[in-house]
C-alpha cells in the first residue's frame, strides 16, 4: 500500500462493469480504478462473501452435545454449551468467516446470559472491529412458547413432576418484553459501521403479536432493519396455520413488520401467495441450505422465490456441511441444490452470484452500493488463488468462474480486504491470532463445562417428541388464535 491505495492484479474478475480478466484493482476504502491488467497472478478477484445468517458461537455446536437433528429437538440440546468469555466466542466465530472469505456477516445473537445481553453485544462489537469485518448484529426478542410451540401442558404432563417444575422456574425468569426492548436500544447506541444493530424477533412463534408490532413501529420510524426466523420447519408451519387461520404472513403485514427493512432466515416453508407478498413488499429470504439438511429441515423453495421475486441471499446459521464454516463449499452445495434437474434451468450461475453478493450484502446492510468491484463501491473484495482449482485444466477448456462452483474451498483464499484493510492475508486472518484464539475458548469451555442430567434431557426429548408427534401444537388456546 502506497499513499492509502493498494494496488492488486488478478488474472479475472467477477462481477463489476469491468468483470472478465486480466485486471489491474486499485482501491483505499472503496475502490478507486479497474482496468486492464497483463495477467499471469493465478488470482482471480470477486466482491467479498456475504453471510446473511448466522449465530456466531465459536463453539460448534456437534462439539459440546448439540448433536445434528430435527430443530425442535436440537435447540433444547443449546443448553448444553459452556458458558464462555463472549469475546473469544464470537473472535473465534467471525474469524473463521473471514477465513473462509466472509466479509458481511448478519450475527443472530444467542446470548448466554439473557440479563448480560448488552455487555456480550459490547464483546461482539469488538470482535468485529478487531477482525475487520462488518457485522449486522440482531438483536434477540423472545418469550413467548418457551417450552413449545403453543401450550405446554401436554409435555409438562409427561415429565415427573420435579422436573416440570424446574423447567416452568427457568423460563420465568426471562428477562420481561419492556427489558429486552430497553436493552435492544442500548445496544443501537454501540454502532458503527463494523457493528450494526438490528432487531431480531427471534421468530412469530416466540415473540407476541403487540412487540412485533412494536418492533415494526421503530423500524419504520426509525429506518432500523429486522432479522427474523420463519417458517424453518414444517411444524412451525403447521403452529402458524392453527393460530393464524388467515395466514400469518398477512397477519405480519397488518402490523406493518414486512418491508424492505425484513430479511427472513429460513423461509423453508413458504408458499407461493407467502412469497409474492413478501416479494412486493422488498422482504428478503436467507437460503441456508447446509443447516436445513443438518437439522432435517428441509429445503427452502429458491424456485419459488425466484418466480415471485422475492430477493434472496446465503447463510451459514453456523451449520456448514462440513462443520468447517467453508462459505464457499456452501455456495458449492446451494447451487446444485438449486440450479435445477433434468433440463430445467431455474438458477444460473450469474443469478446465484447476484444472490449471493448483491442481495445477501442487502439483507445484511440495507441498500448500498457493495456487491460489484466498480469504482466508488466498498473496497470489500475477496482474492482467491487457482493454482490448486486450476492445476488440470487443459487450455481453453474451462472456465475460471465455472471451475469456482465446482471445486473452490476456503483453502483457496489468499486474500479478504474490508473497507480496504486487508482482514486475511496469504490464507490467515489478520486482527487476532486465530490458533490460539481457538485453543483459549477451547480450554476455558472445558474448564467451564457443567455435567448433563442424561436421564432428564432424556425424558424431555421424548416428551416433546410426543407433543409435536401428536400435533399438540396445532391446537392453539382460543385467547392465542387469530382471526382473519
Amino acid at each position: 500500500m502506497a499513499g492509502g491505495v493498494t494496488t492488486l492484479e488478478c488474472d479475472a474478475l467477477l462481477r463489476g462493469p469491468g468483470a472478465g480478466g486480466p485486471k489491474r484493482v486499485s482501491f483505499g476504502e472503496k475502490v478507486t480504478a479497474v482496468e486492464p491488467g497483463p495477467g499471469g497472478s493465478g488470482l482471480v478477484m470477486m466482491p467479498a462473501l456475504c453471510n446473511a445468517h448466522d449465530h456466531g458461537r465459536g463453539l460448534r455446536s456437534a462439539a459440546f452435545g448439540a448433536g445434528d437433528d430435527t430443530l425442535e429437538l436440537w435447540i433444547a440440546r443449546l443448553e448444553f454449551e459452556p458458558k464462555v468469555d463472549p469475546y473469544l466466542r464470537a473472535a473465534v466465530a467471525l474469524a473463521r468467516m473471514a477465513q473462509s472469505g466472509i466479509g458481511v456477516i448478519n450475527h443472530c445473537h444467542n446470548a448466554q446470559d439473557p440479563a448480560r445481553l448488552v455487555q456480550e453485544a459490547e464483546a461482539v462489537a469488538k470482535a468485529a472491529r478487531d477482525i475487520g469485518v462488518r457485522v449486522a448484529f440482531a438483536v434477540p426478542i423472545a418469550g413467548r412458547n418457551p417450552l413449545t410451540y403453543g401450550d405446554p401442558a401436554a409435555f409438562l404432563d409427561a415429565l415427573p413432576p420435579a422436573q416440570a417444575e424446574a423447567l416452568k422456574a427457568k423460563v420465568a425468569n426471562r428477562p420481561s418484553w419492556d427489558r429486552q426492548l430497553e436493552d435492544a436500544e442500548r445496544i443501537f447506541d454501540l454502532a458503527s459501521p463494523w457493528f450494526l444493530p438490528q432487531y431480531c424477533p427471534t421468530g412469530p412463534q416466540w415473540v407476541d403479536d403487540d412487540v412485533l408490532a412494536t418492533i415494526a413501529e421503530r423500524s419504520e420510524r426509525l429506518d432500523r432493519r429486522v432479522h427474523m426466523h420463519l417458517f424453518e420447519t414444517e411444524t412451525q408451519r403447521q403452529w402458524a396455520d392453527a393460530t393464524y387461520p388467515g395466514g400469518l404472513i398477512p397477519h405480519l403485514d397488518r402490523i406493518g413488520l414486512l418491508s424492505p427493512r425484513l430479511t427472513l432466515a429460513h423461509g423453508v416453508y413458504l408458499d407461493a401467495d407467502d412469497c409474492a407478498l413478501l416479494a412486493e413488499r422488498g422482504a428478503m429470504v436467507s437460503v441456508n441450505t447446509s443447516s436445513n439438511l443438518r437439522l432435517r429441515s428441509g429445503i427452502a423453495p429458491v424456485k419459488t422465490f425466484m418466480d415471485t421475486g422475492l430477493g434472496w441471499g446465503m447463510g451459514l446459521d453456523g451449520m456448514a456441511f462440513d462443520d468447517d464454516e467453508d462459505a464457499l463449499r456452501e455456495l458449492r452445495l446451494l447451487w446444485q441444490l438449486q440450479r435445477g434437474f433434468g433440463l430445467d434451468r431455474i438458477v444460473s450461475p450469474d443469478r446465484l452470484w447476484q444472490a449471493v453478493l448483491s442481495d445477501g450484502r442487502r439483507a445484511i446492510l440495507g441498500p448500498n452500493d457493495g456487491g460489484t468491484v466498480t469504482p466508488g463501491a466498498p473496497a470489500d473484495l475477496l482474492v482467491l488463488k487457482t493454482g490448486r482449482i486450476l492445476h488440470d485444466v487443459l487450455p481453453g477448456r474451462a472456465d475460471v468462474f465455472d471451475m469456482l462452483l465446482t471445486r473452490a474451498t476456503k483453502a483457496d483464499v489468499e486474500a479478504l480486504y474490508v473497507g480496504g484493510r486487508a482482514v486475511v492475508e496469504h490464507g490467515h486472518v489478520t486482527g487476532i491470532d486465530l490458533p490460539a484464539a481457538e485453543a483459549a475458548l477451547l480450554d476455558e469451555a472445558r474448564a467451564k463445562m457443567t455435567d448433563i442430567d442424561t436421564d432428564a434431557a432424556a425424558r424431555a426429548e421424548a416428551a416433546r417428541i410426543a407433543y409435536y408427534g401428536a400435533g399438540c401444537h396445532c391446537h392453539a388456546p382460543d385467547r392465542e388464535r387469530q382471526e382473519a
